[in-house]
């Protein structure tokens, strides 16, 4: 693909700490003390207010390619180690929280490809590391409204391919590991609306048209490489 001729980016995202984590991955009421060698990650975030993005735009002939991102968090962590790794992670939106975002962009006579994306994630966490240990405990819970996604898209003349992406979650967990001793308890509450539209027109484009739209409540992915 082309270098990124046009780059549009909205994003909205709250972050803050705490926790705690003792040898093993325990259960939810442990007050343990922290202990042992490595990372030791303690992160706890509340998100009770309302986060909103909106990103409106006109493209129209450009010689490379078209990106256009928009992005709405109430809770996002991201950890990356390469040490043994215990992670306690607390999430939670509450009751009077919205997550929502709203993409609405025009684009015409394009040379190369067109992406549209969006995503509204009501906690998201992605943990990612490679020891002889990795202890992971996450505890995430979405009260929020609605998290929303909404793209409304007019595409057309495109010499190249036409991706518009549309994605709403409530709770999400990424975690991977190469580590031997691997144990990871995850508890995912949604108690809200989840909601994903994709309006798309797409006209002339010469290569691949791809929609998509998802809405999901909980989602996790464990991924745990060979060890030999």
């Amino acid at each position: 693909m082309k270098s990124f001729k046009i780059l549009l980016a909205a994003s909205v995202m709250a972050l803050s700490t705490s926790a705690t984590f003792a040898q093993g991955v325990g259960t939810w009421n442990d007050q343990s003390q922290v202990s042992g060698a490595g990372s030791q990650i303690l992160n706890n975030q509340i998100n009770l207010q309302t986060n909103w993005s909106n990103l409106t735009g006109s493209v129209d002939t450009v010689g490379g390619d078209v990106v256009v991102q928009g992005n709405a968090g109430g809770n996002l962590v991201d950890v990356t180690t390469m040490n043994d790794t215990r992670v306690t992670n607390n999430q939670t939106v509450g009751p009077n929280a919205t997550i929502g975002s709203s993409v609405a962009v025009d684009v015409n006579n394009v040379w190369g490809n067109v992406g549209i994306t969006n995503q509204a994630i009501c906690n998201g966490a992605s943990v990612s590391t490679d020891p002889i240990l990795t202890a992971v405990k996450s505890n995430q819970a979405c009260h929020a409204t609605d998290p929303y996604s909404e793209i409304n898209t007019n595409i057309s003349n495109i010499g190249g391919n036409a991706v518009v992406q549309g994605m709403s979650v409530g709770n999400k967990l990424e975690t991977d590991s190469n580590a031997p001793n691997f144990p990871v308890i995850s508890r995912q509450l949604n108690n809200s609306g989840v909601v994903s539209n994709v309006n798309a027109n797409v006209f002339n484009a010469a290569g691949t048209v791809g929609l998509s739209s998802s809405a999901v409540g909980n989602t996790s992915q464990v991924l745990h490489y060979s060890t030999n």
